[in-house]
């Protein structure tokens, strides 16, 4: 009889804090620190987070067989020290800042783990076996296993890992074998960073926001086509197998402490770098366009290349840069692959994940195939905590016991253009809410779009929205074959749903107000939109809801959005929920089957129970 392995797998002091727990064969639970701490993207030792995870599995740490930490930090010292004596004297400033982190924090990460897990409880530090996996190894892994294919292509994409920017690798039964690498300072997500940077957005959390913006430049003009021009001349090389070189010449992340000087990019580009919160030009629009179609040739052509050393079929792919679901989208067009699978938690926290499932198959070399793994892996909640809520908020509610009048319920307010923040079950994993933790609302309504985005997100009104679809009427709506549960694809609306607007006008605001599709909230400029397909075995409760709204409206979709205010992590707990329901202009809150609105809540403290937005 096999003995089960029982793995935990940690990423941390970087971004996207997380913790993995893997039984065997079977994910039993993963979620990020920033839902427990409300710190978005934080980094910090995952004590809640591992917390969660050992309560699921139900197991102390003392039981578990190792745990795996998702880089080697040793060889990312060896590569800071490398390339601070590459680049004297430049960056003594940044030298001096980063050492005593570096020396805190990395070189003796084995002594901060164990400080870390005693936060969590006490355990016998003799029993304790502690792993490191190789950054890229673990998006690999946790992206392989997962898929469950036989065989499939492996690409994992993202800023850097010890050395590795871009990896090429191959998943053959239970092992992962690398193929090919890109290696630091040459990094497709550097490059998309720095990108991300110049246009006035947060480094590793406004890339989506740059993904987002490019469809409003105009790709026929002239100073698209001229800053494509530059970028390809200037500031890299493009080889034919997907590989990049940089010019370092207009980068510093290297050894300064931002992405690039903006007066040497000013004048490549011809524009001031954007202010941050500052009005968006049509100029910025279009350099968001063409470093996005620069994005997009360069995943292609490292697809192709994988396709072409592999031999594979299928591909797996992960890393930061996998999130970029317009260039997912681009690629499969291109039936290069017979199946693409994207790792739902593709950027850092996923390689708690990863860590974990590369020990398991890797170290442990444990011979399952990896069971089906679940969208929700986070924390829930039960009745008693919602009670609680209910009586120190004094909240007006009401419990609907039977699920089929709760849905009824729910989408005929939905049908009346109202806007739902809707509670269910356990929390998902990753960056995307999938209808566990989701804020839902009318999609046939033209100001739906405006609304969430500056009355209850309170963020910037250019960001598109996602359709969440029934699986079986998806390839109605939209030109997609293949479902798409992790909201990692985009695709455009089907034709016959198509309005074609008048005029071609310039300008945000302009392009906002032209109505797209018979479905224009989650109709983009480009009349795209980045689709989340379910169906009953993923989330019974949201397909009934999205039938009993079909019922009313003749449209099997719903707006599905994270969450969450502007800055602040998806909410995790029935608090968080309702201090968001509070400090925004939702009108409905959906507890699991306590429904709450906002009209009826004259007796709750607005000062108690309001949270104010960060910037992002």
């Amino acid at each position: 009889m096999i003995k089960l392995k029982k793995v935990l797998g940690i990423s941390a002091f970087y971004h996207d804090s997380a913790a993995a727990i893997v039984v065997g064969n079977k994910v039993i639970a993963a979620a990020q620190e920033e839902r427990f701490n409300r710190e978005k993207h934080s980094a910090v030792f995952p004590v809640e987070a591992i917390k969660h995870c050992l309560q699921t599995a139900k197991l102390r740490l003392d039981e578990l067989d190792a745990i795996v930490f998702y880089d080697k930090p040793l060889l990312k010292f060896e590569r800071l020290l490398q390339t601070y004596y590459a680049f004297a004297p430049k960056g003594l400033v940044s030298f001096l800042k980063a050492i005593p982190v570096w020396l805190d924090e990395k070189l003796f990460l084995k002594q901060k783990i164990y400080k870390g897990l005693l936060e969590v409880e006490h355990y016998d530090k003799k029993k304790l076996k502690l792993l490191f996996s190789e950054h890229h190894l673990s998006h690999a892994a946790g992206a392989f296993y997962p898929s469950q294919f036989e065989e499939a292509a492996i690409l994992t994409i993202d800023g850097v890992g010890e050395y590795a920017t871009t990896t090429l690798a191959v998943g053959r039964q239970n092992k992962i074998s690398i193929l090919k690498e890109m290696h630091f300072p040459h990094s497709v997500g550097l490059l998309y960073s720095t990108f991300t940077y110049f246009l006035g957005f947060k480094v590793n959390s406004g890339e989506y926001k740059l993904m987002g913006l490019a469809p409003y430049g105009n790709a026929e003009s002239e100073e698209t086509k001229r800053f494509v021009s530059i970028i390809k001349e200037k500031l890299i090389k493009i080889y034919s197998d997907g590989s990049i070189w940089m010019n370092q010449e207009y980068f510093t992340y290297s050894y300064a402490l931002k992405m690039c000087s903006p007066k040497k990019w000013e004048k490549l580009f011809g524009m001031a770098r954007r202010k941050e919160e500052s009005a968006f030009t049509q100029q910025h629009c279009n350099l968001a366009m063409a470093i996005q179609q620069v994005t997009e040739e360069i995943v292609l052509k490292l697809a192709e290349e994988a396709k072409s050393v592999s031999a594979c079929k299928n591909l797996c792919l992960s890393g930061g840069v996998a999130l970029n679901c317009v260039a997912n989208g681009k690629l499969l067009k291109t039936k290069l692959f017979d199946k693409i699978y994207i790792q739902p938690a593709s950027g850092d926290a996923g390689g708690a994940l990863g860590a974990a499932l590369a020990a398991q198959y890797h170290y442990f070399e444990v011979n399952q195939t990896l069971e089906e793994v679940s969208n929700y892996l986070g924390s829930e909640t039960n009745t008693s905590q919602i009670e609680a809520l209910n009586q120190a908020s004094g909240a007006n509610f009401q419990q609907l016991e039977k699920i089929d009048e709760l849905v009824e319920k729910v989408a005929q307010l939905l049908a009346d253009g109202q806007i739902v923040g809707w509670f269910q079950g356990r929390m998902e994993f990753g960056p995307r809410a999938l209808g566990n933790r989701s804020i839902l609302a009318n999609p046939t309504l033209q100001e739906t779009q405006q609304k969430v985005n500056l009355k209850i997100k309170k963020r910037e009104s250019f960001r598109p929205f996602a359709p969440v679809v029934l699986e079986e009427s998806a390839s109605e709506y939209f030109d997609i074959q293949t479902p798409s549960p992790h909201m990692l694809l985009v695709a455009p609306i089907a034709k016959k749903y198509q309005l074609q607007t008048q005029a071609k006008k310039e300008g945000i605001q302009a392009k906002l107000q032209q109505k797209r599709s018979q479905i224009p909230a989650i109709t983009h400029v480009d009349y795209s939109a980045r689709i989340q397909t379910v169906n009953e075995a993923q989330n019974l409760k949201l397909v009934q809801l999205i039938h009993a709204f079909e019922k009313i409206s003749g449209v099997p979709i719903l707006v599905n959005t994270s969450f969450n205010l502007r800055g602040e992590p998806i909410v995790c707990t029935v608090e968080d929920a309702f201090k968001c329901f509070m400090s925004s202009e939702m009108d409905v809150l959906v507890l699991e089957n306590y429904l709450y609105l906002k009209k009826n809540q004259t007796a709750v403290s607005a000062a108690k129970w309001h949270t104010k937005t960060k910037k992002d």
